[in-house]
């Protein structure tokens, strides 16, 4: 995705594609199909996103324990 994922709207159309399949009586498997490659395509790039998150929330901690101990 050249876009980096917003984890809220990624949750949203996680939630719709989840909705899609339990709204369905009978599953047309080709678009069924559809859902799951965009499902999988939206945790891959949450999960990216996640990892930046958290790598900046570390580094942000850090900075906050190095002024602390500069005090």
């Amino acid at each position: 995705m050249a876009k980096e994922a917003n984890l809220t709207e990624s949750l949203k159309k996680l939630e719709e594609i989840v909705e899609w399949f339990e709204s369905q009586g009978e599953v047309d498997v080709e678009k069924g199909i559809e859902k799951v490659k965009e499902g999988v395509k939206l945790i891959k790039a949450s999960r990216e996103r996640l990892k930046k998150v958290e790598n900046e929330f570390e580094e942000v901690k850090k900075e906050l324990e190095e002024g602390t101990e500069a005090e």
